[in-house]
């Protein structure tokens, strides 16, 4: 293009036209009613044209810095001495940002999966704690659920301040954490809450720090690739199966309607009874073609809702009261409460008082749909008879061209699941906001490979330490609750596996863990009682970091003696003596729903509950023990020369060990025998 002389029109008309400015952006987390730790260095950071002069003003403080070639800025205030506030926080440059109601105190990160996410609203007492919790110096920044492959430079999320409209919504744990804390230095207190049900550590992991461990590192490789591969092997599949469906005259006909048979009021006379779970196959049944189930499911009330789980190995379209709920399909893959067995909740809108009408159509067209085992609809089995029915019955195909059919490619993990994806999403951006530590609740997701957290675990503390550039950033932690059903004999269990695990990273400095042994329920993962979680977890942090001098843990093993059949076992943190605490004659199985069930002792003549001791054939018993000082004296006449000790160590344990100021004893082993999780790697 020829350059047009300094005079032209055009050219004059140009040199009139204002300059275009990018306005300065600040992250999420910098907002409105943000709580800024009371501390030297501050950091505060945004973006703004190349070498753009920024400036902000906090108080009597001014500083100025300027935007890099990538229109990035940074600087830190220094707050060491700052009052609580309020505050208003300029940020001018082309532009000019106010921040308002900017307070001074303690930040802390609350983050793990979904114990650490359950809401205040749906806890114990929740009303009554809601009810009085208007406090404008409480405050929460809830990040909003988002995964990513590469580091993100934001999330979504805003500064709420608690009050009898908006805390019921604060993660619990965070919110009683906060509350304890509060209480005792009478400062703000911010929570940054980041937490995502049903993840495992390795997805709150950065990408460097997993390739630093040879076993995650190598899991991880394969997991990115198979991700990254996805897309072009769904698309191959999908031509390919279209391709042999369209040749076997297999494809699917969508039938016109769906109330013929998914409808409430349909005569079932000429439908044959089938058993589930299991395939959907036998006499009667095409071997392709489509197929529909139906079940009646009667509420003498109209529930609130239905939480529905449907594991289903096969393409389904799932109909409640004849309305499409969702479908799979060969393109698109499956929805996660139909694949992977859920869970869905049926709205309120769809469900009556009376009777209900589940109905899922099975399109085969290969081979027989699988309805697996587990599935429920709020929470009650679906399993037993079913009543079916033929829609479409293909033409037999011989069982070398059924063979010959593309198979689709593996599924790969949820997002959520993915090695690094929960850091890169819901933790980066977070990155270098001040905060005081971390309080963690997560584990669940893990126990499947429990061993395998002695080493993810410990690196993901010692990962964000790294990140935050503060080596001794204070991380306290929830050991796993107790959950499941009973035993009445000593076992092998993930659980306890993973509570042992979760007691080892104890060896990194700063940390702390808060045992929750009391407080779970055998039906439900999410005990309801966040209070002592909470507070437990404060108790840690004002001990540690805030100079209290109070009891922060429980009864701790620490050393064993053997001697004439009896073992002595050696206890740190035995404040106020060792107790033993009176068991009920029931144990909570699902506290919502107020379902209990009698407490079976295992040892009922003995002093204290859950204690069991072996000899050199490894055969576990249960064993007497009783209080001696400071010590725990443990026998059984079952065992003459016993060798090792496990407490507490079942999914959902009886024991009653705690001290003096009511704190839990944590679950122990004394020996290093091989577990049941060794050889189970991500």
């Amino acid at each position: 293009m020829k350059a047009l002389p300094w005079f032209s029109p055009i050219s004059i008309v140009l040199a009139w036209l204002p300059l275009v400015h990018a306005d300065i952006t600040l992250p999420a987390i910098i907002s409105d009613h943000m709580v800024l730790e009371k501390t030297g260095q501050v950091p505060i950071w945004g973006k703004a044209d190349p070498g753009e002069s920024v400036t902000i003003t906090l108080g009597t403080q001014t500083l100025t810095t300027t935007a890099d070639a990538d229109g990035n800025w940074k600087t830190a205030l220094n707050l060491g001495d700052s009052g609580p506030g309020p505050f208003e926080m300029t940020i001018s440059g082309n532009n000019k940002l106010v921040i308002k109601d900017v307070v001074v105190g303690e930040v802390w990160l609350a983050s793990g999966q979904s114990n650490m996410e359950w809401s205040l609203n749906k806890t114990a007492d929740a009303d009554a704690e809601i009810a009085v919790s208007a406090n404008p110096l409480l405050r929460e920044f809830q990040v909003k659920r988002t995964t990513s492959s590469s580091p993100a430079s934001d999330v979504q999320g805003a500064w709420v301040i608690a009050s009898t409209e908006t805390s019921g919504q604060f993660s619990a744990v965070a919110y009683y954490f906060a509350k304890r804390i509060q209480n005792e230095l009478r400062v703000p207190v911010g929570v940054i809450h980041s937490a995502f049900g049903g993840t495992p550590s390795e997805a709150w992991t950065s990408k460097e720090a997993l390739g630093t461990a040879p076993d995650l590192k190598e899991a991880s490789e394969r997991i990115w690739k198979s991700v990254a591969d996805y897309p072009q092997l769904r698309a191959s599949f999908n031509a390919d199966f279209e391709a042999w469906l369209k040749k076997h005259k297999r494809a699917d006909v969508q039938q016109p309607d769906a109330a013929t048979y998914a409808g409430i009021d349909v005569s079932t006379q000429d439908w044959i009874p089938i058993q589930i779970p299991g395939a959907v196959r036998g006499k009667g049944f095409p071997d392709g073609g489509t197929v529909w189930l139906r079940k009646e499911l009667t509420f003498p009330d109209k529930p609130d809702s239905v939480p529905l789980i449907l594991p289903i190995d096969g393409y389904a379209s799932v109909y409640w009261n004849g309305t499409l709920l969702a479908a799979t399909d060969y393109e698109t893959g499956h929805p996660n409460f139909v694949r992977r067995g859920g869970p869905y909740t049926v709205p309120a809108s769809e469900v009556k008082a009376g009777t209900n009408v589940l109905a899922i159509r099975l399109y085969q067209p290969v081979s027989p749909a699988n309805i697996l085992a587990g599935a429920t609809a709020a929470g009650q089995p679906l399993s037993g008879e079913w009543l079916a029915k033929t829609e479409i019955e293909f033409e037999p195909l011989d069982a070398a061209t059924l063979a010959a059919a593309p198979s689709p490619p593996a599924d790969v993990p949820r997002p959520q699941s993915i090695p690094s994806f929960l850091f890169n999403g819901m933790i980066h951006p977070l990155i270098p906001y001040a905060i005081s530590g971390v309080i963690w609740y997560q584990g669940e997701s893990n126990s499947s490979r429990a061993y395998q957290y002695r080493v993810a675990f410990p690196l993901l503390i010692s990962d964000w330490r790294k990140k935050w550039a503060n080596e001794s950033l204070p991380f306290y932690f929830c050991q796993l609750a107790n959950f499941k059903e009973k035993t009445s004999k000593p076992d092998e269990s993930n659980w306890a596996e993973l509570r042992d695990a979760q007691s080892a990273t104890l060896s990194l400095p700063n940390t702390g863990q808060a045992v929750l042994i009391d407080i779970g329920e055998a039906g439900d993962i999410h005990p309801i009682n966040k209070k002592d979680a909470g507070e437990r977890l404060a108790t840690i942090a004002l001990a540690q970091d805030y100079g209290k001098d109070i009891v922060y843990s429980g009864p701790v093993y620490e050393s064993m003696a053997s001697k004439d059949g009896k073992v002595t076992l050696s206890f740190r943190h035995t404040d106020g003596g060792l107790v033993a605490k009176p068991l009920g004659e029931t144990h909570d199985v699902n506290r919502t729903k107020r379902v209990t069930a009698p407490l079976v002792r295992n040892s009922p003549t003995s002093e204290l509950e859950g204690f069991a001791i072996c000899g050199e054939d490894k055969n576990w018993v249960w064993a007497d023990a009783i209080i001696d000082g400071n010590t725990v004296v443990v026998s059984s006449k079952e065992v003459a020369n016993p060798i090792a000790v496990r407490y507490a160590w079942s999914d959902n344990p009886t024991c009653n060990l705690y001290n003096g100021e009511a704190l839990p004893a944590s679950p122990f082993r004394t020996d290093d025998f091989p577990v049941s999780t060794a050889d189970k790697k991500l």
